[in-house]
């Protein structure tokens, strides 16, 4: 009777056990990727983790992590500042009805566009160079509305670890939270070479020289000898068109998404991304004339 009594107890244990194994860690990077498995050790460089069906032993570089989920549901982030702690992230996004919300009423950000210039990125510096140009244009077309200056935008995202790389490791409530707005823009632009127009010029001159041969009034007439000196140029130019697309988006600080377009401009020279820009910031709702 007691080998039966122990037998169902190592069988309830086990079965305890593996229920509290079953769940895996999700280990997100800050290029966005995602691993599922289990974390053993924490410390203050890396942590120690192993792949979901493995056993192979990794060690991951804290700088490198955004945030672990544990299968208890705990969430523990890193690389951010010490205000943004876990509790605060997750009831962000969940509770609309937070005061703190009150903090960013009437308020909009626009983040960095990405820029994707024949499959490559095209640089930071574009990325900055379009989200000014958008602050530019719509600064004035939003009424009542407060719009937040790109140099702080940028600095706020900076000092919280976040970038065009691992902006998908955040939910666009927790990014208006760390921002302190209400509204984000939000936009990409893809921008692809179509075809290469070669053009050829070429063009010719003369002189011609008059001579009065006789200066007296009395003359029969004049006599005229045209010189005649031709020459000839050509020049040859290349010009690249290009397919130019924006998608943009408007979320607000609950992460609900309440715009979404994408358009593809009709203009095929190297800035049709300006017209494009301006006809999508034109349409959002946060727009006033």
């Amino acid at each position: 009777m007691r080998f039966l009594l122990t037998y169902i107890l190592s069988i309830i244990l086990v079965t305890q056990i593996c229920s509290q194994d079953s769940g895996n860690d999700i280990v997100l990077m800050s290029n966005g990727d995602e691993k599922a498995g289990k974390v053993t050790e924490i410390n203050q460089t890396n942590i120690k983790f192993i792949h979901d069906g493995e056993t192979l032993l990794y060690t991951l570089n804290i700088s490198d992590i955004i945030k672990i989920t544990f299968s208890s549901g705990r969430i523990e982030f890193f690389n951010k500042p010490s205000q943004d702690n876990s509790s605060t992230i997750s009831n962000r996004a969940q509770n609309t009805s937070s005061g703190n919300l009150m903090d960013h009423h009437n308020k909009i950000g626009i983040l960095p566009f990405t820029y994707i210039l024949n499959k490559a990125d095209a640089g930071e510096a574009m990325t900055y160079k379009v989200q000014n140009e958008a602050y530019s244009f719509i600064s004035n077309h939003v009424g009542f509305l407060k719009l937040q200056d790109p140099n702080t935008t940028n600095a706020l995202l900076i000092k919280a670890g976040v970038n065009n790389n691992n902006m998908r490791g955040y939910t666009m409530g927790e990014i208006c939270d760390i921002l302190g707005v209400e509204y984000v823009i939000q936009g990409s632009i893809t921008q692809s070479e179509t075809a290469a127009v070669t053009s050829s010029y070429q063009s010719s001159s003369y002189s011609r020289d008059q001579k009065n041969q006789n200066n007296q009034r009395h003359s029969i007439g004049l006599i005229n000898s045209i010189k005649s000196v031709s020459s000839s140029s050509s020049s040859t130019a290349q010009r690249i068109n290009y397919e130019t697309s924006i998608t943009m988006n408007v979320f607000k600080d609950n992460g609900d998404n309440i715009f979404s377009k994408d358009h593809t401009s009709i203009w095929i020279g190297d800035d049709a991304y300006k017209v494009t820009l301006k006809y999508l910031l034109k349409r959002i709702p946060l727009y006033r004339k």
